[in-house]
C-alpha cells in the first residue's frame, strides 16, 4: 500500500507541495480491507471538478466526493490497482489554520493524524507540522477534559433509568456511545496523546500509563450487553474511574459526585 500511495504522490504535480500518508498506512496497521489515506496540500485552493482530473492523472478510477461542498477542503475517492484511495486536499493557508486551530481548542483529529502522518512529498511543512504537536499543551489538556465532562451531570441521575427500559435500546446506545467518546477524549488527553478515532481502541490504548483498567474492553462490554441496565452500569463505572483519574475543575468535580450517585441507583434496579 506504501508504494501504491507514493505513486500517486509521485504523479501530483507541482502545485501539491506536500502529500501526506496518513491513517493505518502510514501507521504501519494496515490490513487487507484498509484504505489508503493521503493529505494533500496545494498551493492555491483547487477546486473540485481540479481535484478529480488530478487524481484520474495519477491513476485513480471510480471516482467520487463526500463531505460538505463549496468549502476549502476536497475530497476525492477512487481506486488504484484495486485498492481504495481517500485524497484529502487542503490549500496552504487553510492548512496553517487547521494547524492553528488544534492548539487554540480544537484538535478533531487532524492533530492525530498529522503526528503520525509520514511525507511522501514535503517541502518541510509536516516536519513543522510535527515539530508543533510534539508539546500537547497542559491548559488544552485541561479544557479538553473539562468539556468531555460537561455532559456527566446536571440533570438527575434517576434520568438514566429513562433510557434502560426494555424498548429504549437506541436511546441507550446512543448515550453510551458518546459517553464512551468522551472517557477517550479524557483518558487521551490526560497522557497528552492527541486523540486517534475509536478504530483499533484496545491497541492505542495499551501504551498509556493512565487510563481505567481494562477500558476497551469495558466500552465493547457495555455496547453489545443485551441488559441495559447492565450496560449503562458498566459504563457509568467508568465513566466514574475516568473521572478519579482527571485533575479538578467544576464539570470533574460535580461528575464525580452525579456518576457516584448514578451508579448507586442503577444497583438498586436489580
Amino acid at each position: 500500500m506504501r508504494a501504491i500511495a507514493q505513486g500517486v504522490a509521485d504523479a501530483l504535480p507541482e502545485i501539491v507541495e506536500e502529500a501526506v500518508l496518513t491513517g493505518s498506512v502510514s501507521r504501519g496497521v494496515a490490513d487487507d480491507v484498509s484504505d489508503i489515506e493521503m493529505l494533500l496540500v496545494t498551493r492555491e485552493e483547487v477546486e473540485l471538478e481540479e481535484c478529480y482530473g488530478l487524481a484520474a492523472a495519477a491513476g485513480l478510477t471510480r471516482l467520487d466526493t463526500w463531505g460538505p461542498q463549496g468549502v476549502p477542503t476536497k475530497r476525492v475517492s477512487g481506486y488504484r490497482d484495486g485498492v481504495p484511495i481517500e485524497l484529502v486536499w487542503w490549500p496552504h493557508a487553510y492548512a496553517e489554520e487547521m494547524v492553528d486551530a488544534i492548539f487554540a481548542g480544537n484538535p478533531g483529529g487532524t492533530a492525530e493524524a498529522l503526528a503520525n502522518g509520514v511525507a511522501l512529498r514535503t517541502s518541510g511543512l509536516l516536519g513543522q507540522w510535527q515539530e508543533r504537536l510534539q508539546h500537547y499543551p497542559d491548559e488544552l489538556a485541561g479544557a479538553q477534559i473539562e468539556d468531555a465532562a460537561l455532559t456527566w451531570g446536571g440533570f438527575t441521575p434517576a434520568g438514566l433509568l429513562t433510557i434502560i427500559r426494555p424498548t429504549e435500546r437506541l436511546s441507550c446506545l446512543e448515550r453510551m456511545v458518546d459517553d464512551a467518546i468522551r472517557v477517550m477524549l479524557i483518558v487521551f488527553a490526560l497522557n497528552r496523546v492527541w486523540q486517534p478515532t475509536t478504530k483499533r481502541l484496545a491497541a492505542r490504548v495499551a501504551a498509556l500509563e493512565r487510563k481505567p483498567e481494562r477500558m476497551a474492553e469495558r466500552i465493547e462490554e457495555a455496547l453489545t450487553e443485551p441488559d441495559l441496565r447492565r450496560a449503562v452500569l458498566v459504563m457509568t463505572e467508568l465513566q466514574l474511574e475516568t473521572a478519579e483519574l482527571a485533575p479538578d475543575g467544576p464539570n470533574i468535580v460535580r461528575a464525580r459526585k452525579w456518576l457516584s450517585d448514578a451508579i448507586e441507583i442503577l444497583r438498586q434496579q436489580q
